[in-house]
């Protein structure tokens, strides 16, 4: 989990402020040394704590701070304030060109996941109802340019090569060429890395931006190299002026400190955040929701803009009514099982939602979730329309077909009947608008599949 020892070292010193009446300027003194050390220890850059810790400091031995009736929580409010500004204060969006194609150059060193992410950045324009052509400019790395047509074949998008003999300056100027004359609206040109930073990638780098005059320079950076990722940083920027940053596996970055760093040390804002490996497991890097997420807060904005380009609202209609009847059947289980699964990996999801990530010792069990849909997939049409035909024999069979014990297809049926009893009940209990306003929250819980 992303910022995983940061959340906790964090929501133990908010802790103690949240259940004290008054604080003293020691009460906060105190606990800034304690979220020094924990920045420290999530290897945010040592130059940036003291800033940051200096202007939270600032703000929160302020009288208003002081005579407030609820002092801990406007400190959390001011540490979730410059979090914020930390990263950027606000999301950063694309350049668009004023006249297409927009040219975005990609460059990194090797291994940080630079091609993958460029057929990643494509597939999230896709998604904007843009027109990317992909330009396969690393002529040195082997099999660089067959990965990039692997990975613009998958995804739908064209890839432009002129093979590994060509000269790579003469490759991004041909492919923004070809992408104005084919109608495409946005180029990303895939640049060679190197194992480490050496003046002959970087003047090569500068010749084909001098070439092609790109509207954004992104540097793919690796989360989990921590300060390394931001020195890398400094260094492609001092030669090539970035216009950003895109973080690759943050979500197995565990600390953190390259994703609170890149910005103050450098200037240059993340734009994009790789949280998987996916080719769609790319977001658009929104500084307020990642601070409320390392707060242990959630980010309900993203959770619900991903349920929203997942889930098929007239299902969701349906499935609503059928939960206010009791008439939901292990066919409509199974189907938001699958809507689930499309918004990404569950501890991920999980983390959105406000107080779960705080939850000591709470994984989600993946296997536990698989056994689960194997037991549904192992029913027959009728048997997920009518549980009660279930019988022992029919049990043993699915319990067999699914590569699972009877006992487990035998809780799976009590559980999924305590809930149908359980939706029929609180049904009957409600009345008028509160019935329609409660089943709807009801509902809305009820759409998380049980294990």
């Amino acid at each position: 989990m992303a910022f995983e020892g940061l959340t906790t070292r964090l929501q133990s010193v908010f802790g103690k402020l949240k259940g004290r009446g008054k604080l003293t300027e020691d009460d906060v003194n105190e606990a800034l040394r304690e979220v020094r050390l924990a920045l420290l220890e999530a290897d945010v850059n040592f130059k940036v704590v003291r800033d940051f810790i200096a202007k939270v400091k600032e703000q929160a031995i302020g009288q208003e701070v002081m005579k407030s009736f609820t002092p801990g929580m406007v400190v959390i409010d001011i540490v979730n304030k410059q979090l914020t500004e930390l990263m950027g204060g606000t999301q950063s969006k694309l350049a668009k060109a004023a006249k297409p194609p927009t040219v975005i150059m990609m460059a990194g060193l090797q291994g940080a996941g630079k091609t993958t992410t460029s057929g990643k950045l494509a597939k999230w324009l896709q998604k904007q109802n843009h027109r990317p052509l992909l330009v396969a400019a690393d002529v040195y790395r082997p099999a660089a340019i067959r990965q990039l047509e692997v990975v613009g074949g998958q995804i739908g998008v064209p890839v432009f090569t002129l093979g590994d003999k060509a000269d790579p300056v003469d490759i991004a100027r041909q492919g923004v060429a070809h992408a104005r004359e084919h109608n495409l609206d946005y180029v990303i040109i895939d640049t060679a890395g190197r194992l480490h930073i050496d003046d002959g990638m970087m003047e090569e780098l500068e010749r084909i931006r001098t070439a092609v005059e790109p509207d954004e320079v992104l540097l793919v950076v690796d989360a989990m190299t921590g300060q390394d990722a931001v020195n890398v940083a400094e260094h492609f920027n001092s030669r090539l002026s970035l216009t950003g940053v895109i973080l690759t596996k943050l979500d197995g970055d565990t600390r953190g400190g390259a994703a609170l760093s890149v910005k103050a040390v450098t200037g240059c804002p993340i734009k994009f955040a790789a949280m998987g490996e996916k080719l769609d497991a790319l977001e658009p890097f929104h500084p307020e929701r990642m601070a409320s997420r390392i707060l242990g807060m959630g980010d309900m904005l993203t959770l619900i803009e991903k349920a929203q380009a997942a889930i098929d609202a007239e299902r969701a209609a349906e499935l609503e009514r059928k939960m206010r009847r009791a008439e939901f059947t292990f066919e409509d289980f199974l189907e938001q099982m699958e809507q689930l699964k499309k918004m990404g990996p569950l501890d991920q999801l999980f983390d959105m939602i406000p107080g779960m990530g705080s939850l000591k010792g709470f994984k989600v069990d993946e296997k536990q979730m698989a056994r689960v849909e194997a037991i549904v997939k192992s029913m027959t049409k009728e048997e997920k329309r009518n549980p009660d035909i279930l019988n022992a024999s029919r049990r043993r069979r699915i319990a067999e077909g699914s590569g699972t014990t009877i006992q487990d297809v035998n809780r799976l049926i009590k559980q999924f009947e305590d809930m149908k009893k359980m939706m029929k009940q609180f049904s009957s209990m409600m009345g008028g608008s509160g019935k329609k306003k409660m089943m709807k929250k009801f509902g809305k819980r009820m759409r998380f599949p049980f294990g």
